[in-house]
């Protein structure tokens, strides 16, 4: 659970400021966008393979860039 205090002579808007940097660091949005539907096992494993493929050519293309040079 994300809490927030209000500090002394701080404003509504530097509060809110606080709290939504202290939920993004959490992880918690990005949690409750990733069980918001269910995903069956065999559907995890393939998307996790296809980010996979996606980092390596993305590596690749940067090693190549880098010989290139």
């Amino acid at each position: 659970m994300t809490t927030v205090i209000l500090r002394p002579n701080e404003s509504q808007d530097q509060l809110l400021k606080r709290f939504r940097k202290k939920v993004a660091k959490s992880g918690i949005l990005s949690t409750v966008r990733r069980k918001r539907w269910f995903v069956s096992k065999s559907e995890l494993r393939r998307i996790q393979r296809k980010k996979s493929i996606r980092r390596l050519k993305r590596r690749q293309r940067k090693i190549d860039a880098r010989t290139r040079e």
